[in-house]
């Protein structure tokens, strides 16, 4: 299992790799463990940008790409109740994933399927509110989660008992069901669960799209690797 220190510092490089790319108005749309490749060093990269897109919340996303966008375990509530309305949003709720895997070394939400995957999360998360259930714009997915029984929220105290109290308030904020109240790169990374490493001086930004892509066609060196199960791991 992953010390704290580990989880801390791979946190900040996931989420200073983050800046870097929403800062430039793209979103990944599949970030996940097995798209973390670390050297012995414990340095951190993001790779695969094949599912990569321009960040537009007006964009209809219905069609071939829609199911593809993050492998279900760390897809966004949004995405599987939403044709519409994807923001950079997405790519926290994927992080939050991440790092609850980190805590606890496994996934927290390892659905089968569509309706699956939701139960998952609510079944964490507890019943959405009513300002929750108004930012979903498909109506019958509204009305879907509108039928099901309550379920109360689960603290994250009790699911990862061993963790740092700072870790679990960020996670909070991070996997948060309604996307325009979730936290955002820059203020995650201001967060006190890193403040030993945070330094806004020191972490790249891009205004131009282009630089963001032609990083993403960048193939990554030998030498940074990913384990076999696509779970990060530490020689």
């Amino acid at each position: 299992r992953l010390s704290n220190d580990h989880i801390c510092y791979f946190l900040y490089q996931i989420l200073r790799g983050l800046k870097y790319i929403h800062s430039a108005n793209v979103l990944h749309r599949d970030l996940k463990p097995s798209n973390l490749l670390l050297n012995t060093t414990c340095d951190l990269k993001i790779c695969d940008f094949g599912l990569a897109r321009v960040a537009d919340p007006e964009h209809d996303h219905t069609g071939f790409l829609t199911e593809y966008v993050a492998t279900r375990w760390y897809r966004a509530p949004e995405i599987m109740l939403n044709s519409k309305g994807y923001t950079k949003s997405i790519d926290i709720w994927s992080v939050g994933c991440i790092l609850a895997e980190m805590l606890s070394n496994r996934p927290i939400f390892p659905g089968k399927h569509y309706l699956d995957q939701l139960n998952h999360i609510l079944g964490v998360l507890g019943s959405p509110s009513q300002e929750d259930l108004e930012c979903i714009i498909n109506e019958k997915a509204r009305s879907y989660l509108q039928s099901l029984p309550y379920k109360p929220r689960v603290p994250w105290s009790r699911l990862f008992p061993n963790a740092d109290p700072n870790a679990l308030d960020l996670l909070g904020k991070m996997l948060t069901f309604n996307p325009h109240n979730r936290i955002s790169v820059e203020d995650a990374l201001a967060h006190p669960y890193l403040e030993q490493y945070y330094d806004p001086d020191d972490e790249v930004s891009n205004r131009e799209r282009e630089s963001v892509c032609a990083w993403a066609c960048v193939q990554p060196l030998p030498s940074w690797t990913a384990s076999h199960t696509g779970r990060m791991y530490v020689d």
